[in-house]
C-alpha cells in the first residue's frame, strides 16, 4: 500500500505528529455528532447531564470573561458579577454549585461578600488572592472559604480546584465515608451533617472532610501533608497555612471537650490528633 500523500497531512497544535486529513475530517464529524447528541435541551425535559453552575465575581471584566470562556469549555456554566453588591444579589437570586470570589474589588471586597454568604449558605467558595498577600488568604479561610488560588492564576488550575471543591461538597472520591461518633460529636455520612450534644453544627465542605479524616484516625496523629492531599486534593506548600486555619475554624465550631480543652490536639512538627472522648454509646 503506497504511503499517504504528505500534502494530505495537517499539523494539529495539540499533537507532535501530523495526522492525515481524512482522519481529521472523521474526528471532526465524530465530535460534531457527540456535541449534538449531548446538547442540553431547553424546556421541561432537559438533559440529565447538567453542567456545574458557577458564580465568578471579579472587577477585572476582561479577565473574568476570559476565565468564563475557558471554564465554559471545561463543562462549567458561569455567571459573572463585577462588584460585591452584584455578587451578593446573584448568590441570593440563584443556587450555585460553587462561587469564585476575587478578594480585591472596588467598594466592598470579596471578603465582605464571603462574610455575607456564610451567614446564609455553605456554598463552596474559592478565593482569588493577589500573589504574596498571605493576610487575604488567611482572612478568607477564617471567614469560611474552602480554598484559594493566587492571581494571576492558570485557568487549568482554577478548573482543577473547582472540580476538587465540588467533589468535596458532594462527598465524591476518597475513602468511603460512614457515620462516625466520638463522645458528643456525631458525623452522619448520608446527610453530610454534624451535631455536637445533639445540636447541629454548620461546616463548610472542607471542614466536614477534615473532621471526617480526623475522626476516622481518632487517637492517631494525622500529618499536615496527608490532610492537604486528602482534604484539599493538593500537596502541602512550604508556607501554606490553609490546614492550620481550617483546623482553627473546626476547633471553634466544635467547642471544647468536658475537660475544657479542644478535642483536636496539635502535635508539634507532626500534625494533628483527635482525642478519644470516651464512651460513644
Amino acid at each position: 500500500m503506497p504511503p499517504p500523500n504528505p500534502e494530505s497531512r495537517i499539523p494539529i497544535p495539540d499533537s507532535p505528529f501530523p495526522i492525515p486529513s481524512s482522519h481529521v475530517k472523521q474526528c471532526k464529524a465524530a465530535q460534531a455528532a457527540e456535541k449534538t447528541r449531548f446538547q442540553p435541551k431547553r424546556g421541561r425535559y432537559a438533559c440529565s447531564m447538567s453542567r456545574n453552575r458557577i458564580l465568578l465575581a471579579d472587577d477585572d471584566q476582561e479577565l473574568a470573561q476570559l476565565l468564563r470562556d475557558f471554564l465554559s469549555r471545561e463543562s462549567f456554566d458561569v455567571a459573572l458579577a463585577y462588584d460585591a453588591d452584584s455578587a451578593i444579589a446573584a448568590a441570593r437570586a440563584e443556587t450555585f454549585d460553587a462561587i469564585v470570589l476575587d478578594v480585591m474589588m472596588p467598594g466592598r471586597s470579596g471578603l465582605d461578600v464571603l462574610r455575607e454568604l456564610r451567614r446564609e449558605a455553605a456554598t463552596p467558595v474559592l478565593m482569588l488572592t493577589a500573589l504574596g498577600e498571605d493576610i487575604d488568604r488567611i482572612l478568607g479561610l477564617e471567614l469560611g472559604a474552602d480554598d484559594y488560588i493566587p492571581k494571576p492564576c492558570n485557568p487549568r488550575e482554577l478548573a482543577a480546584r473547582l472540580r476538587a471543591v465540588l467533589r468535596r461538597a458532594r462527598g465524591e472520591g476518597g475513602e468511603t465515608l460512614t457515620d462516625l461518633r466520638n463522645g458528643p460529636i456525631w458525623l452522619r455520612a448520608s446527610s453530610r451533617s454534624v451535631t455536637v450534644d445533639d445540636k447541629p453544627v454548620s461546616l463548610t465542605a472542607t471542614e466536614f472532610d477534615l473532621l471526617a479524616l480526623l475522626l476516622r484516625e481518632a487517637g492517631r496523629v494525622v500529618s499536615k501533608e496527608r490532610i492537604s492531599q486528602s482534604v484539599l486534593g493538593r500537596p502541602l506548600g512550604p508556607f501554606d497555612r490553609s490546614i492550620d486555619v481550617h483546623v482553627s475554624n473546626l476547633r471553634r465550631k466544635l467547642g471544647n471537650a468536658t475537660d475544657g480543652t479542644s478535642p483536636i490536639t496539635t502535635i508539634h512538627r507532626s500534625g494533628y490528633l483527635f482525642r478519644q472522648l470516651g464512651d460513644t454509646a
